[in-house]
């Protein structure tokens, strides 16, 4: 019998978190404290550590669903099979979501032929070159260095500001304006994503973010914020802009890769979750590369992997 205690993730384990995922290089953007603490309470995700291994779970309409094992490359085969034997126990179907290339190349080298691994294409981060989403030059980028242009010509009275206490409270007011433009009350992923929001606002400086915003006037019509992931790679785990505002989304990209990112290669800008605009979106900013993930299930298990159980 497996001897472990899984406890609900807490803001108060941001330290734990980040000396295991500060310990590697990891370039998918959920191994990284923020990202989980957002989505911890549609996900249920629970942690626990054992023999310097930190073991994550979640759980998606009532399916439940681990997470790659984070630690040392020498215990991995053993954390692999812990994962294997928890789920055999709790009788249940063996699930592994969100698994960056190298777990599923440790999982066929010490468990060969055991599982099926599938591309979960709608997770796959996007990564793009810093220098390039500043500068924006290049036939590649006219679109979108015309969408600046003229916004600044639009708006030659904005101004970006760096997040703080104060400009949190007003990014606060404008998340609620630009959830009623979109229409999303209703929608239950989206209500989730705007408590996280206001969550994370609320606790910003506790987890070392770094943010901005844009000012017309008295209004924040644009605002985003994230954090360095790894060496040399910033992630970016939201952006919002009044869609009304043409260039606005360009405008605080561009201004938050330039005051705060500068000095990293790469900024990751997560996944599009199957959204056929935010794929667009995200494609016609060029990234350089994607970062894969994978969801492995036991070969001899035949039920469908539902796409949502990944975060």
């Amino acid at each position: 019998m497996i001897i472990i205690k899984f406890k609900l993730l807490e803001q108060t384990d941001k330290a734990i978190f980040d000396s295991f995922f500060h310990d590697r290089y990891y370039e998918n953007s959920h191994c990284n404290f923020t990202n989980l603490f957002m989505w911890r309470n549609p996900y249920q995700i629970a942690w626990a550590v054992k023999d310097e291994v930190l073991y994550l779970k979640g759980s998606w309409q009532g399916k439940e669903f681990a997470m790659q094992p984070f630690g040392p490359k020498e215990k991995m085969p053993k954390a692999i099979g812990f994962w294997l034997n928890y789920f055999k126990e709790k009788n249940t179907d063996f699930i592994m979501s969100g698994l960056e290339k190298s777990m599923v190349e440790e999982m066929d080298k010490h468990y060969p032929k055991r599982f099926h691994i599938s591309e979960d294409r709608d997770n796959f981060d996007y990564v793009y070159e810093t220098a390039a989403l500043i500068s924006l030059s290049g036939r590649k980028y006219h679109s979108k260095k015309n969408h600046l242009n003229s916004f600044k010509k639009t708006y030659p009275e904005a101004i970006y500001q760096p997040i703080t206490s104060e400009i949190s409270l007003r990014c606060k007011l404008s998340i609620n304006t630009w959830y009623k433009q979109h229409g999303t009350f209703d929608d239950p992923i989206l209500t989730e994503e705007r408590k996280a929001i206001i969550e994370v606002l609320n606790n910003f400086e506790y987890l070392n973010l770094k943010g901005g915003a844009i000012f017309i006037g008295e209004r924040v019509v644009a605002f985003t914020f994230g954090e360095q992931l790894n060496e040399n790679t910033a992630v970016i785990h939201v952006e919002k802009a009044d869609p009304e505002i043409r260039g606005a989304y360009t405008a605080i990209n561009q201004a938050f890769c330039q005051r705060e990112w500068a000095h990293l290669q790469y900024v990751n800008r997560e996944e599009d979750m199957g959204i056929e605009g935010l794929r667009k979106a995200k494609l016609s900013y060029k990234p350089v590369k994607m970062v894969e993930k994978f969801v492995a299930v036991l070969k001899d298990d035949l039920n469908p992997i539902d796409p949502n159980l990944s975060i």
